[in-house]
């Protein structure tokens, strides 16, 4: 298959996502068309490879990581990143109920080993579906090491349309609140939005450490040049600390990006205003979906019991303890639902999926900015908690506990 045919058929695939999510309003969200689609072409003509093919080789899209993680670190704040203890506690609240769910139910039916493999994935993050692979590989257990990869693949399949339904009936509550008068939130009042408005403005051509440089410099180059930084300064303090702590660098991309925009070093959403933000995004979400090529159908006939029965377990379990720690701390159901679900897919698919809510209840851009910064920042902060950290940790302590051939637990 050619480059540019390659190329050309997942672009088709991506914009009928959007085609399907705009028709419905977003109910069914494009990340779920795209997987559709994209397993559908896997299992009849796509070569294994098409996405490398494509042009968008897995070094190509790990860049691409570095750079939209530090981009999305400049949509927060320090003061945003302390005002969400709240997000913090419902996403580890969450993940806590992921797995004491899924280790009652999973022991009632399943063997050990299965439930101990299985907890991870469900947690999130390709890093720690691969651990568990490997691990259960090293133990003789090519069967669980196929299912450690498949749960990674298929729990986006309920992750994505039980989050948009969510975030949708958030976001009515929301706007008609707003609307009416009577919106009012310590973390999404009209001034908190009006001066992030204005920070996306040409009003400040330059950010606050290079104001004295002509705005004429602030080109492309010289913003690639100063997220790119950012993202080897958190390659770099990631391999420092390794001895002593297993951080991930993309944590600290995060992180670094919101410094960054607090100091005044990036402005925010620098990629965008490089003209870059799309194109990442695009390389990107060809290497998530790339995952599916690893889900033959034989795997999923006979993996789909217990498929189906863990990712069900994993969603009531973060249900259950999501909700009740929100209604302690007096965030909707909708919102910590949302915020625990993250931990089925993470970045960019939080990010994808919040935007795409907004796009499609309102085109307002007032109405907009109140809805992105009431619901992207802990969607963000939740994804990365659970799936970028906690999955990983999980991963590290769990494989371990790998004891070799099946033993039933009856």
């Amino acid at each position: 298959m050619p480059q540019m045919l390659a190329l050309v058929i997942l672009l088709i695939i991506l914009f009928l996502g959007d085609v399907v999510s705009t028709r419905t309003k977003a109910w069914i969200p494009s990340m779920f068309v795209c997987a559709v689609l994209f397993l559908f072409g896997y299992w009849t003509f796509f070569p294994k490879d098409i996405v490398a093919r494509s042009g968008i080789p897995d070094v190509v899209a790990v860049m691409f990581m570095y750079l939209l993680i530090v981009n999305m670190g400049t949509l927060l704040s320090v003061k945003e990143l302390l005002r969400q203890w709240k997000t913090i506690l419902i996403s580890l609240m969450g993940i806590i109920g992921i797995i004491l769910i899924t280790i009652v139910i999973g022991y009632l039916f399943f063997d050990y080993n299965m439930v101990i493999v299985a907890i991870p994935p469900l947690v999130g993050g390709i890093v720690s579906a691969i651990i568990m692979a490997q691990g259960a590989t090293d133990a003789g257990l090519n069967n669980l090491a196929v299912f450690a990869i498949i749960i990674y693949v298929m729990q986006g399949f309920i992750g994505y349309p039980l989050t948009s339904i969510m975030l949708k009936r958030e976001g009515r509550k929301v706007l008609q609140k707003y609307r009416a008068g009577t919106w009012s939130s310590a973390e999404d009042d009209q001034a908190n939005i009006k001066s992030k408005a204005e920070v996306v403005t040409d009003e400040n051509p330059m950010p606050q450490l290079f104001a004295k440089i002509p705005a004429s410099y602030n080109s492309t180059y010289f913003i690639f040049l100063r997220i790119a930084i950012m993202g080897f300064l958190a390659y770099l303090c990631s391999t420092i600390l390794k001895p002593i702590v297993n951080i991930s660098p993309f944590v600290l991309c995060l992180l670094f990006g919101v410094i960054a925009s607090s100091v005044g070093f990036l402005e925010r959403h620098p990629l965008k205003k490089a003209g870059g933000f799309g194109i990442a995004v695009m390389g990107l979400m060809l290497f998530v979906f790339n995952t599916l090529s690893k889900a033959t159908p034989q795997m999923v006939v006979e993996l789909i019991i217990p498929l189906i029965v863990f990712i069900l377990a994993a969603v009531v379990g973060m249900f259950i303890f999501s909700v009740i720690v929100g209604m302690a701390l007096k965030v909707s159901k909708e919102m910590a639902f949302s915020i625990a679900l993250t931990a089925l897919y993470g970045f960019p698919a939080d990010y994808i999926i919040t935007t795409e809510v907004i796009n499609n209840l309102t085109k307002d851009q007032a109405e907009k900015e109140v809805l992105t910064s009431h619901m992207l920042p802990p969607m963000l902060i939740g994804g990365f908690i659970s799936v970028t950290i906690v999955s990983v940790v999980l991963a590290g302590i769990m494989v371990n506990m790998i004891v070799g051939p099946l033993t039933p637990v009856h």
